[in-house]
């Protein structure tokens, strides 16, 4: 059966594979939804959005991204309230940020409304897979990759932009164990660091690997020049809180404009939170923690929101972070998550009804 909604052409699944699922014990992003949305890019315009049943693609094997890797993403969550509301979380970021990328990667930006009332009719359509239980959501991943035809080394002249939905428990359970990288880098200036390019994550896989194979479960990234700086904690945003100052790193060329990156920075300062935004040496992480200063480290990001540092690792040392009663990390995850599944106020205009 199609329908038309909006102008997007809807084909309905024609059985729901929602009765398999276990919603009780949801892996992170490895079950998908019932249906995909697709726009293609062609003759040098969008074309109307598709929602389909979710589906395989086929791809000729001329076809660019396998061979220079024009690639970009978003990561979202759709939220349930307890009066079964759907809310999003600052969609217009994410449009904004994969529209950055877009323009950095050489893809032709997407219009806002091809992004947000596809995103919302996908939603609408899926909304009995949004997970109900604490601390659960359902993952977004808009993405565009390149499928324009040839071996040259140039932009293809043709795009796909779907969006696929995951219904996903935490990203992260307890605390991390994390190594200070010196040797590999994620991103140098004037490269992507700054998108959300598929390529700056493939590059984290291997010094990751060693890392894990060293009893550490992530890798904090330092800039590429001296290694004397920490810029990100993993795939996240790093947050270092020595005494009562809570310190990020600018964003730069390297360093990822982080959603919730942003909205920590702002319920910091509406929390009476001292914050500064400047580069911290690893030096002075390591004299804090020698001298009892270093409270708190933790990475930020959409899957996990707010992910403890537990210990970090250093020039075969590792140093313990301590325990506190009421860390920066709790409260400021509290807040937003209240905000997402509106539990609480939201005075800054954040939260977006579906």
């Amino acid at each position: 059966m199609e329908t038309t909604f909006q102008n997007i052409s809807i084909e309905k699944t024609k059985k729901s594979k929602i009765d398999q699922v276990d919603f009780d014990n949801l892996t992170f992003g490895s079950v998908f939804t019932d249906h995909m949305l697709v726009c293609d890019y062609r003759n040098g315009a969008w074309e109307t959005p598709k929602i389909m049943p979710y589906q395989a693609i086929s791809l000729e094997p001329s076809s660019k991204i396998f061979h220079y890797g024009q690639s970009i993403f978003e990561g979202m969550k759709a939220y349930k309230d307890a009066d079964e509301k759907i809310w999003l979380f600052r969609p217009l970021e994410n449009h904004n940020r994969l529209n950055i990328s877009a323009k950095r990667m050489a893809i032709p930006e997407l219009p806002e409304e091809y992004f947000m009332e596809g995103l919302k009719s996908l939603i609408k359509l899926d909304e009995n897979w949004i997970p109900n239980k604490e601390g659960s959501a359902l993952y977004i991943r808009p993405f565009i990759f390149a499928t324009g035809k040839g071996f040259h080394a140039s932009p293809a002249d043709a795009y796909k932009f779907l969006i696929c939905l995951a219904p996903s428990g935490s990203y992260f359970s307890g605390k991390v164990k994390v190594l200070i990288e010196e040797k590999y880098s994620r991103s140098a200036n004037g490269g992507v660091g700054f998108a959300k390019a598929g390529g700056n994550y493939a590059g984290q896989f291997y010094p990751t690997q060693l890392a894990v194979n060293k009893g550490y479960q992530q890798v904090i990234w330092t800039d590429d020049h001296n290694h004397e700086f920490i810029e990100e904690a993993g795939a996240m945003n790093i947050f270092v809180r020595i005494n009562d100052t809570l310190i990020t790193a600018p964003i730069s060329d390297r360093i990822l404009d982080g959603i919730t990156r942003k909205s920590i920075l702002e319920i910091a300062e509406d929390e009476g939170i001292d914050t500064e935004v400047r580069k911290i040496s690893v030096g002075e992480v390591v004299d804090a923690a020698k001298d009892g200063s270093l409270k708190e480290m933790f990475g930020a990001g959409t899957a996990a929101v707010i992910s403890p540092i537990a210990t970090f690792g250093y020039r075969e040392k590792d140093y313990d972070l301590p325990e506190l009663e009421n860390p920066y990390a709790s409260q400021l995850k509290k807040r937003i998550i209240d905000i997402q599944y509106n539990r609480a106020e939201d005075p800054f205009g954040w939260r977006y009804g579906v």
